[in-house]
């Protein structure tokens, strides 16, 4: 499997979870103030992972580095409470790594969005 894959799989896997985790936890309140990004994520997440190869990279990493910043933000609000959001945390670990890695692998390929047929001749506007 390749990273583009396996990146597509961790996508759709954050989003199922972070949608069923909605119901389990019953965290479909008027209250809780994590309702709207995460589903806001979830949607993303699997817009991000359907998308063609050269669009994908950049999109998941851009996606996974949002999650990253909400559970973090869940993390701190179990943290206050003093408890440990295990969930969260393994969320903030796991779309960090996946989100540098995608971002590597985008980059390392010089940044490339389109395939070179689609790119001007050098010296062209």
């Amino acid at each position: 499997m390749t990273l583009i894959g396996f990146g597509r799989a961790f996508a759709v896997l954050i989003s199922v979870t972070t949608f069923v985790f909605l119901f389990v936890n019953d965290s479909w309140r008027g209250d809780n103030l994590f309702l709207v990004p995460d589903l806001i994520l979830c949607a993303l997440l699997l817009v991000a992972a359907a998308l063609p190869a050269p669009y994908a990279a950049p999109a998941m990493g851009l996606t996974l580095a949002m999650c990253t910043g909400v559970f973090t933000a869940s993390v701190s609000s179990y943290a206050v409470r003093g408890e440990l959001g295990t969930a969260s945390l393994l969320g903030v670990v796991g779309c960090a790594a996946m989100a540098v890695l995608l971002q590597r692998h985008h980059f390392g390929k010089g940044g490339r969005t389109a395939p070179r047929s689609q790119e001007a001749p050098r010296g062209t506007v």
